[in-house]
């Protein structure tokens, strides 16, 4: 369940002439624009943009650029952004990074519907005038390549229909490839970049059952760590979204500095999907709320506006 609390009926007139009237003068109002486009949904948001630039005339996420800085400008300005665009933009700068974060597609591709996934296709073609796949290929190589494609590129069956016989089969040949050394995992990257959700959630229980230990645990001892712990992100994701982002959420605020962009990234992506899940997962994994972790962590407009986004009062 979502954590944004947005008024039913809103006019995305009233709603641009309020962020302008916050960002004129000499100072900004920061806490009147947390307090409006952080209570509005991807829709309103979208509605609202289109009426800024109408009858303003202006962009407005080029005008929040001119108007704040920081970790705040980046949260707020990709909470702005269309959240399909979102993704695809994120994939992008994850591949083009000096050391790209094969993860973060992995993940992106894995908490997807099929649908959901072709649209954010669709907006990275729009973006960058080529295939989403065709980037992710030629950043890539081997068999991760060969497993990031596939997962990008299959357009999975998404219904409730599963086939035990298959899964138990294929909960054998992905434990047979692990134990196998020489293997080059063409069976674990065929199933899971084929199978439905439903039909893969149904092998992963086999795979326990038979073989006494989750697959994530078996991909935990493989060698080859950087492919198995990326087809770990993709497994994770496919069985339990929420577990997956309470985890991610907790490594990027534990420890000596906060990881800001993975934090910002989870809240704000997962704000209108599972973002209540995720809270609920936190707490009982951490003993201790999202919402006291990441206001102990952050400060400022930023604190305030992760916690307007987690269903808090940041101010």
């Amino acid at each position: 369940m979502a954590t944004i609390v947005a008024p039913e009926k809103t006019s995305p007139i009233d709603d641009a002439y309020v962020i302008k009237t916050a960002c004129r003068g000499l100072g900004t109002d920061e806490k009147a624009l947390i307090l409006l486009l952080g209570r509005r949904t991807a829709n309103q948001i979208k509605q609202i943009k289109q009426a800024y630039l109408e009858v303003y005339q202006e962009d407005l996420i080029k005008q929040l650029k001119c108007e704040i800085s920081g970790d705040f400008e980046k949260a707020m300005c990709q909470w702005v952004v269309d959240p399909v665009e979102c993704d695809a933009i994120q994939i992008h700068e994850a591949l083009k990074k000096a050391k790209p974060d094969y993860n973060l597609v992995a993940e992106i591709a894995s908490t997807k519907s099929p649908e959901e996934l072709l649209a954010v296709k669709r907006a990275f073609h729009k973006i960058y005038k080529h295939a989403l796949e065709e980037d992710v290929a030629s950043h890539t190589r081997g068999k991760m390549r060969k497993f990031l494609v596939g997962i990008v590129s299959t357009y999975k069956y998404h219904g409730d229909e599963i086939d035990e016989i298959i899964a138990h089969s294929d909960a054998n040949i992905l434990h047979d490839e692990l134990q196998d050394g020489k293997s080059v995992h063409e069976e674990i990257i065929r199933i899971i970049s084929t199978r439905s959700k439903q039909q893969l959630l149904v092998t992963f229980n086999h795979f326990k059952d038979i073989h006494g230990t989750s697959i994530s645990r078996a991909l935990r001892v493989a060698p080859e760590q950087e492919f198995f712990q990326t087809v770990r992100v993709a497994i994770k994701c496919i069985k339990c979204p929420p577990r997956y982002f309470a985890k991610m959420l907790r490594n990027a605020i534990v420890g000596l500095g906060t990881d800001e962009d993975v934090l910002t990234r989870v809240i704000i992506t997962r704000a209108e999907i599972d973002l209540k899940e995720i809270k609920q997962v936190y707490f009982e994994k951490n003993n201790t709320s999202l919402d006291e972790a990441v206001a102990g962590d952050t400060s400022g407009d930023y604190r305030a506006f992760l916690l307007t986004l987690l269903g808090s009062d940041g101010y």
